[in-house]
């Protein structure tokens, strides 16, 4: 336990994460603007690092600053051998990649991350809460960095003979490119948590399970079902021999990653009429995920028909892995991951900011 006299830290278990956070306060305090010069250096260095090459004038606006600020950092970078620039525009180089990788936990620790990951993970009751610096609406090349964090940890506790679920989305799909081409594993089985939607093809949970197999050196089994079903047909492709195989498979995963998503927008997602979106606003609904509907207090207050994994199958399944990035998304994670023991809640910094406002209120 870390306890404070005058800000500084005395944790005896842990001394070195303890001279860091020092040295960092004594920084801020005395020479503040290096940290704001060393944070922006970051940010531009992984902005090159996910999007290059990439021209000074997309990378000025995805960072919300002038051209003559990035070209004066440009040069400097340039001239560290940290980036490379040609006709197609800006990579980073070997040692840029190191740099980067080398800062993000000294940048998690300058933005107090570690202090709002307790806070959420005790508020919530996870079982481990990641908070990745930046926001997505602000820096798409975050939504990769929490893909990335969350490839991450999965290869750590994924063994041999593990079954792994997989439903769809945009950040699934990242985390899916997260991972690094791997044959480490041995007998691994990766399969849909759910099933498709008429929608983007290449976020669908089973084109997710193809690559993800792929990557790892599994075998993977497809769902060949939509997941928008009436109640009577549902139940007629439930009874076929091969689905009940599959579902089987999918309910004795050992690691499930998933998606959240904010009620409404996933209710139209789904093809639900405006009348039933009315409906949920009415009941409270502000969260969904695996065809459950969560209002605030983290109750479902509506589901819908669906193949795969249903909110009941998650409690067996070993490790949660949730991810999720954005300040929208932050009243739909707290109603869907709230008591989640066996999460792993995976967000951006600009989620987990609001998740703090948001507990701060209602304690």
């Amino acid at each position: 336990m870390i306890v404070g006299a005058k800000n500084i830290c005395w944790d005896l278990k842990s001394p070195e994460r303890c001279y860091v956070q020092n040295i960092l306060k004594l920084q801020q305090k005395v020479v503040p603007e290096l940290i704001e010069l060393l944070q922006k250096r970051y940010d531009i260095l992984r902005i090159i690092y996910y999007n290059g090459p990439i021209g000074r004038r997309i990378l000025a606006n995805d960072m919300c600053i002038s051209e003559r600020i990035v070209r004066n950092e440009i040069n400097f970078l340039k001239s560290q051998n940290l980036i490379e620039v040609n006709a197609s525009g800006m990579f980073i180089t070997t040692d840029g990649e190191e740099i980067v990788n080398r800062l993000k936990e000294f940048i998690h620790e300058i933005k107090g991350l570690s202090e709002i990951e307790q806070s959420i993970e005790k508020y919530l009751k996870l079982q481990k809460v990641i908070v990745v610096p930046g926001d997505v609406g602000i820096d798409k090349s975050v939504l990769k960095e929490l893909g990335k964090a969350a490839a991450i940890y999965a290869m750590d506790i994924i063994k041999d003979n593990s079954i792994i679920a997989l439903t769809g989305g945009s950040t699934v799909k990242e985390v899916v490119d997260g991972f690094p081409k791997n044959t480490k594993y041995n007998n691994i089985l990766v399969l849909p948590a759910r099933g498709g939607m008429a929608r983007n093809v290449e976020i669908q949970a089973n084109t997710l399970v193809a690559r993800l197999a792929d990557k790892v050196g599994g075998d993977y089994e497809l769902l060949h079902a939509p997941d928008n079903l009436s109640d009577a047909a549902l139940e007629t492709i439930l009874n076929e021999k091969e689905i009940k195989k599959i579902i089987e498979k999918i309910r004795s995963a050992e690691v499930l990653i998933y998606g959240i998503g904010i009620a409404t927008d996933m209710a139209r997602k789904r093809g639900l009429s405006e009348a039933d979106i009315n409906s949920l606003e009415l009941l409270g609904a502000v969260g969904e995920t695996f065809g459950h509907y969560y209002n605030e207090e983290g109750k479902i207050v509506h589901s819908t028909p669906t193949i795969g994994v249903k909110n009941e199958d998650v409690k067996n399944i070993k490790t949660l892995i949730a991810v999720a990035a954005g300040k929208n998304k932050a009243r739909a994670i707290i109603a869907t991951e709230i008591n989640r023991s066996s999460t792993v809640l995976i967000i951006d910094e600009a989620a987990a900011k609001e998740i703090v406002k948001i507990i701060e209120k209602t304690e």
